[in-house]
Formats: structure tokens, C-alpha cells, sequence
């Protein structure tokens, strides 16, 4: 018990100092190679943050728990944006650029109607349980390599915004960013294995471990770097970062490993999961369309969203 204490304490400081690192880190990429910090935000900071979903993912389809990969990237996504944007919402006022607004945002609800399209087309098949085929994953990367391009484009577009940001040198930039995933993922790893051993020995049940420590514990990288990264005034990095990783989460997390590793049969759907992470998308881009923000009222909304879904989840 105090091996496991000692760990989680270890755990929070490593995930801290590590989106610390991580953040000064690539908001100094971007300032080199005069890039936006959005962009650096979804490629860099998202991919880097889903790490530990694509880790469980691969994990558990090769074990064969199917469910544990969909409800893995599902509750991903829903708590990305209520609960992660919505404690950086109420930090401070979150700016959002219009072409996060009219691009970017819709871009994540598009995947998550593909994604739900895809996971509940099997369901008007007579006599056929719902699947998630390794065509299903196909589709998918493809649709992630559209998104790919879409970065591509926006990587051409040079900008001397940055020119006040902290710089460093190209190589201690990128060795900030790769120490800072280190401590972000490691970290994760220790509070959720230590929390998940003294909630047993306190016997809390396996269930409540399962939709608490370890949903929320593969969602710690993203809260921190977020929540780091809006205390620095990185509003970009912090956006970029939940939009980016649902992004990932949809297309590399879920559709890579089905279309390498095979389909998952015999899923069990819950359309109020999916309905929530599509709800929650359209919530994100209806808050910052009109004034391009985030404000404390769109955080409230989104962590009241979220402490009722999670009533249900828990006591449903």
C-alpha cells in the first residue's frame, strides 16, 4: 500500500514536469521551423498523448477483447473534450482560430459519424451481431489519410507569429518533446497501475476500476498537456491537442490495428456512448463558432455533460 502511494505520487510528479517539458518542447518546434503551434498541436502533441490508447488498443485486440478497444477509443474522445476542454475552459478563456473552427472541428465530427456509421451498419443485418470489420478499419485509415493531406496543406503555410515563444535549438526541441512524452507516459502508466492496486485493496470492484482509473487514467496525458499548456497562454497546443488525438483516436488507434490485426466480432454497442462522443464534438464546435472561444460557460456545459454521462455510465 505505501509502495503503491509512493508510485502514485511519483506518477503525478513525472506526468507534470513531463507536459511541462513536452509543451516548451513543441512550441519550440513550431517557433524553428516557423510552423503554427495548431499544427504542432495535432501531429506532435496529439499523437504523442494517444500513446497510451494506442498501447491498450494493440494490447487488447491481440488479446481478445474487442469491446476494450471500442470503449477504449469512445470514452477517449468523450472525455477529450468534456472533461479535458472542460477544466482548461474554466483555467481561462480559450482562443480558437478560425480555421480550427471551420476546418478542424468538423473534420472530428465528420470521423465520429463515420465511426458510428461503420460500428452500427452490421446492426440491420437480420440474425448478424454487430461488428467492426478489418474493412471497417480500412475505411478509416483512409479516411485518416485524407486528414494527413489536410496537414500536409496547412504545414506549407509559414508564420512569424511565434517569433516571442521560447526557443531552443531544433535538437534540444525535439529531445524536450521525446523526455516529455517519456514522463507523460510513464507517469500515466503509475497512476493508473497504483491507483487501480489500492482501489482493490480498499475492494473497490474491478467494474468501477475499469470505467473510472483506467478510462480516465488513458486520458491523463491529454487533461495535463492541455491544462499545462492553457496556464502558458498556448491555447493552439491545448485545441490542437484534443482535436488532434480524437482525430488519431478514430484512425490510427482503432483503424490501423483492425486492419492489420483483424475485425472484431460480436461487439456490444451502446448507443448512448456514441451518441454522447458525437454530441460532444458538435457541442465544441456551437460553443466557438460564433466568437472563436471557449469561455468558463462552455466549460461548465461541457463538465455538466460530462457528470452526467458518467452518472449513468457508473450507475446505469
Amino acid at each position: 500500500m505505501l509502495l503503491d502511494l509512493l508510485l502514485l505520487i511519483v506518477g503525478f510528479i513525472l506526468l507534470i514536469k513531463g507536459a511541462d517539458i513536452f509543451v516548451d518542447g513543441s512550441s519550440s518546434v513550431a517557433t524553428n521551423f516557423k510552423v503554427s503551434k495548431m499544427l504542432i498541436g495535432l501531429t506532435i502533441v496529439a499523437f504523442g498523448t494517444s500513446a497510451p490508447e494506442f498501447a491498450v488498443s494493440v494490447k487488447s485486440l491481440l488479446s481478445g477483447n474487442g469491446d476494450i478497444v471500442l470503449g477504449n477509443v469512445i470514452g477517449s474522445n468523450i472525455l477529450n473534450i468534456l472533461l479535458i476542454l472542460g477544466v482548461a475552459s474554466l483555467v481561462h478563456t480559450l482562443k480558437v482560430k478560425d480555421n480550427t473552427v471551420k476546418k478542424e472541428i468538423p473534420i472530428t465530427i465528420l470521423f465520429s459519424l463515420v465511426f458510428t456509421v461503420l460500428l452500427t451498419d452490421h446492426l440491420f443485418d437480420k440474425g448478424i451481431p454487430s461488428l467492426f470489420t478489418r474493412s471497417d478499419g480500412i475505411i478509416l485509415i483512409l479516411f485518416f489519410s485524407i486528414f494527413i493531406y489536410y496537414l500536409f496543406t496547412i504545414m506549407k503555410n509559414k508564420t512569424d507569429d511565434d517569433d516571442d515563444a521560447k526557443k531552443m535549438s531544433l535538437f534540444k526541441s525535439f529531445i524536450y518533446v521525446i523526455v516529455g512524452i517519456l514522463g507523460i507516459v510513464f507517469g500515466s502508466n503509475f497512476v493508473v497501475d497504483s491507483a487501480s492496486s489500492i482501489a482493490s485493496i480498499l475492494g473497490v470492484s474491478e467494474r468501477m476500476i475499469g470505467l473510472t482509473i483506467v478510462a480516465l487514467g488513458t486520458s491523463l496525458p491529454e487533461l495535463v498537456t492541455s491544462v499545462v499548456a492553457t496556464k502558458r497562454g498556448e491555447y493552439d497546443i491545448a485545441i490542437g491537442n484534443v482535436v488532434g488525438s480524437n482525430i488519431f483516436n478514430i484512425g490510427m488507434v482503432i483503424g490501423l490495428p483492425t486492419a492489420l490485426l483483424g475485425g472484431i466480432g460480436s461487439v456490444t454497442v451502446n448507443y448512448i456512448d456514441l451518441v454522447v462522443m458525437i454530441v460532444a464534438a458538435i457541442m465544441l464546435f456551437a460553443f466557438s463558432y460564433k466568437k472563436h472561444t471557449l469561455t468558463k460557460k462552455a466549460g461548465i456545459a461541457f463538465l455538466i455533460l460530462f457528470v452526467v454521462y458518467y452518472s449513468y455510465v457508473i450507475l446505469g
